[in-house]
């Protein structure tokens, strides 16, 4: 009886033994499903979620685009950045400055040193020496001036993205400052200097107009190195704009002159005509020791036989804005002659 009892039993505890674990089987086959439907789910989300290649290639060029912009300078197109951060502009940092924006270098030769008149605390670059300590300075965009063939580009080039102005623009001031401008990305910017700039010109023009009217102006050069005067003519890319743009009367000499300027003989002072000179030095200031010995040619008799001089008609300028042809310098000249002839 116990026998069979026991026996029974386990047949009993057998079928349940099966049963609970078809139980289990079907609970674990749930939970697959519903593991593996929530692991479909959140595939899909993530399948719409992440970008396909093709829309991954399309955002780096979409990116690389908004970084770069490509332009047409003078020697054809070059890729720069969008915004520029670290900027050489070689004999240009008047433009940049004006734009409100600190290059990292600034120009120097070693005859006439660096631009003075804007007073940057820079680190200097030596035009006459090795380009490659440019790589020092690490700019991301260099903007050269006329004085860059194409030889000197392609070298230039090698150390950063490099614009070079074109060629019909480097006389021109405010085209130059436009320019550079839209290099920079800055056209508004470009666009409020250029009409303050306008402004000044035009207030200037009216009051030099009832000040000199008819009387002539000429700009000469005390050469001191070799003892020389240089006259500047009307295409003088320094000051050729002081007599377009103020309405100055050149004098004839000035007015005739094909060339930038010309170097006057000692003989030929006398006949010069002008009203009014401005005169400058090539190098150094009117109280530098070394340009003593030229600053003798001002006692000579053939300077003092000038009209302009017997009248007292001749304006002492400091040289270096005078012989940048940069807005803020261009800006800096119209105040001295203000100065000169508006009383």
């Amino acid at each position: 009886m116990m026998q069979w009892g026991k026996k029974r039993f386990k047949g009993k505890m057998t079928v349940l033994t099966l049963l609970a674990l078809a139980v289990i089987i079907a609970l674990a086959g749930c939970g697959s499903q519903g593991e593996t439907a929530v692991n479909t789910e959140a595939g899909d989300a993530a399948a719409a979620v992440s970008p396909s290649p093709a829309a991954t290639d399309e955002s780096a060029a979409a990116k690389q685009e908004a970084e770069t912009r490509v332009l047409q300078d003078e020697f054809g197109e070059v890729t720069v950045p969008a915004h520029p951060k670290r900027v050489v502009a070689l004999y240009l940092e008047d433009y940049l400055t004006a734009l409100g924006v600190t290059p990292v270098v600034q120009w120097y030769h070693p005859l006439w040193g660096t631009q003075e008149y804007l007073k940057l605390d820079l680190p200097t670059f030596d035009i006459t020496g090795n380009i490659e300590v440019l790589l020092d300075m690490e700019p991301d965009l260099i903007i050269l001036d006329g004085w860059a063939d194409k030889a000197k580009y392609d070298l230039f080039s090698k150390i950063a993205p490099t614009y070079r102005l074109p060629e019909n623009i480097l006389y021109d001031s405010k085209a130059i400052l436009t320019n550079i401008a839209d290099v920079m990305n800055m056209k508004e910017q470009g666009e409020a200097v250029i009409n303050a700039y306008e402004q000044k010109v035009d207030d200037a023009k009216e009051k030099l107009n009832t000040a000199l009217g008819d009387e002539s102006v000429a700009v000469m050069r005390l050469n001191v190195d070799d003892s020389t005067f240089a006259l500047f003519g009307v295409n003088n890319r320094f000051i050729g704009s002081l007599y377009s743009q103020l309405g100055l009367t050149p004098n004839t000499w000035s007015k005739e002159m094909e060339e930038f300027q010309q170097v006057l003989s000692e003989e030929s002072l006398p006949d010069l005509d002008a009203d009014h000179i401005i005169l400058l030095l090539s190098n150094g200031t009117w109280d530098s020791p070394e340009n003593q010995e030229a600053l003798k040619l001002l006692d000579s008799s053939m300077w003092k036989a000038i009209p302009a001089v017997k009248a007292g008609h001749v304006h002492r300028v400091e040289r270096s804005y005078w012989q940048s042809g940069g807005i803020t310098a261009n800006s800096m000249k119209m105040d001295d002659i203000l100065k000169m002839f508006v009383k």
